[in-house]
């Protein structure tokens, strides 16, 4: 009996550790958790990612493709307990930060992950650089724990693939001074912050697709190979001085304009002012000629005597 009693004690011990005790977790502050039920995570009724604002970004053929359901999210805190059917899968939603060149299934690709290649327009072969901020979105768990093998890689070639493609089609926004003799390297590196906008716009479906938010992309080198990294240089200052000549030129033009126009101004006022007496002595005249034959006559002579007091010498014409 006691030998029974002890395998019984031992075996409700071994219960208690193992089913109840083992059964308690945490979730870190960084961390949020999803339980599964016999392999089945726990939803929120029948709602899906459909009914989120994420999914917003997402096109009608991407909405029929991406119907994840709504799982419950388990927050930072506990202790909590799991039954032994219950699986609990966690993940930080912190944000991280990884090279645009990086591989997650090919760690040595792209140069370690330093540099990324991509063609231009023009054939050029280029090496871009720079970072990519993500997190895994809370609204979507799903898509990160059951809807995508490896998220990481699915959203990185996502990135890569838009990315390649805006470089093989960019051109300097009409009217732009950034073109340089149609060199599209040039107005890649002088609309870098064009460029990163317009990746953030098209990576906005990454969360309703897979479980991932980019926060931001920042691309900061675009570069040449070596060997025309020189011809581009030259292509750049004779374009800079060009571009410095024509200000020049037109700031000079400008100064002529201004200094016509002011000309202009001036002798049109001199002619008013020329103008003006005469004017007034016209209306003056025609206004006496109305009050009658005889006055005009009375002022031509009342003038005529003015200019002979004010005269030191006359000279008449003789009638003889």
């Amino acid at each position: 009996m006691d030998i029974l009693a002890g395998m019984i004690a031992g075996f409700v011990v071994w219960f208690l550790v193992r089913y109840l005790v083992a059964g308690l977790y945490t979730v870190q502050q960084n961390e949020r958790a999803v339980k599964t039920s016999f392999g089945r995570a726990q939803r929120i009724g029948n709602a899906t990612i459909q009914d989120d604002p994420i999914s917003e970004s997402l096109n009608p053929e991407e909405r029929e493709r991406y119907v994840y359901p709504q799982v419950q999210v388990i927050p930072a805190g506990g202790p909590y307990f799991k039954w032994p059917w219950e699986r609990v899968y966690k993940v930080t939603v912190a944000v991280n930060t990884v090279s645009m060149a990086y591989d997650p299934e090919s760690p040595s690709a792209n140069e370690g992950g330093t540099r990324l290649n991509a063609v231009t327009k023009d054939q050029l072969d280029t090496g871009l650089s720079g970072q990519i901020r993500f997190r895994v979105s809370e609204r979507n768990l799903y898509a990160w724990f059951f809807g995508v093998r490896n998220p990481i890689a699915h959203v990185m070639g996502y990135f890569i693939s838009i990315l390649r493609e805006r470089i093989a089609n960019f051109e300097a926004p009409a009217g732009s001074e950034t073109a340089v003799a149609g060199v599209s390297i040039n107005d890649l590196r002088k609309n870098l912050s064009s460029l990163n906008e317009h990746m953030e716009r098209e990576c906005a479906s990454s969360a309703a697709r897979y479980g991932i938010h980019l926060d931001a992309s920042l691309i900061t080198g675009i570069d040449p190979p070596g060997d025309v990294e020189s011809a581009l240089a030259a292509i750049n200052t004779a374009h800079n001085q060009v571009s410095s000549d024509i200000s020049v030129a037109q700031a000079h033009a400008d100064q002529k304009i201004v200094q016509s126009q002011r000309a202009v101004q001036i002798e049109t006022l001199n002619a008013q002012a020329e103008v003006e007496p005469l004017l007034a002595m016209a209306e003056q005249l025609n206004g006496l000629k109305v009050s009658g034959p005889d006055v005009l006559a009375s002022y031509r002579r009342n003038v005529r005597l003015k200019l002979y007091s004010e005269a030191g010498h006359v000279i008449l014409e003789d009638t003889k």
